[in-house]
């Protein structure tokens, strides 16, 4: 059966006000009615510039106990492979159908690699607005390019240099983790893997919507990864 994605769903049906009924959510979980209007705390900032890494690490610490996330800035990842990385991802999505489906997850395969609409399943059975492309990006031995898209064809290369670069963020972060637990610096990376700790790479893309008080991009959720480095 043909997996219906929303990118084409709003191609299809943008002037019309409403939208499938997999995607409309249970009443309490609808922005019209759940979105929160009052003063929003401001997430913890950490400069990893910062001369002194006791304290840098102090801040990592509190920020994950007390928050469970926060911005790194001064991370050393050139702006402009962010803003390369962000471009390649757009023009992915901006591609024909028929060129994205060939990067399609195969229907039932295990594996969360590849072009699709849905991750997992909701209790409620509905669907996220959203569609998205997921691949692995290191180590080398267990990427599988059969989901690399070849258009645009810098996507391959943008992708490699993002892995070199995050690799060092993430390497800082359970370094700096690990000891803001008491631990020995390699402890947490160790622990989730090593050298051979696996990065995947997944792009969201969030097609405009007709009715964003019934639906949402994202749902409350748990990862599946140990952590999580978000791309504005």
């Amino acid at each position: 059966m043909e997996v219906e994605r929303v990118q084409a769903i709003v191609s299809s049906s943008l002037a019309k006000d409403n939208i499938p009924l997999e995607f409309v959510r249970p009443e309490d979980e609808q922005p019209a009615i759940t979105t929160f209007h009052g003063l929003i705390p401001d997430i913890p900032v950490i400069d990893f510039n910062h001369p002194d890494q006791d304290h840098i690490i102090h801040l990592i610490a509190n920020a994950s106990r007390d928050w469970g996330i926060f911005q790194v800035v001064n991370h050393g990842i050139p702006f402009h492979l962010i803003q390369k990385l962000q471009q390649v991802g757009k023009e992915f999505f901006d591609l024909p159908q028929e060129e994205k489906e060939v990067y399609a997850k195969p229907p039932g395969a295990l594996t969360l690699e590849g072009y699709g609409s849905k991750i997992g399943k909701d209790v409620n059975g509905k669907k996220n607005w959203a569609d998205h492309l997921f691949h692995k990006i290191w180590p080398a031995s267990c990427i599988n390019h059969q989901f690399w898209p070849k258009n645009p064809p810098s996507y391959r290369p943008v992708n490699e240099e993002y892995a070199q670069e995050v690799r060092k963020v993430v390497d800082k972060l359970f370094k700096w983790l690990s000891m803001g637990l008491g631990l020995e610096a390699d402890v947490l990376k160790q622990g989730v893997g090593g050298e051979e700790i696996e990065y995947l790479m997944k792009i969201n893309y969030y097609p405009p919507c007709p009715r964003p008080d019934l639906t949402l991009g994202v749902t409350s959720h748990t990862d599946l990864s140990a952590m999580t480095v978000l791309v504005p």
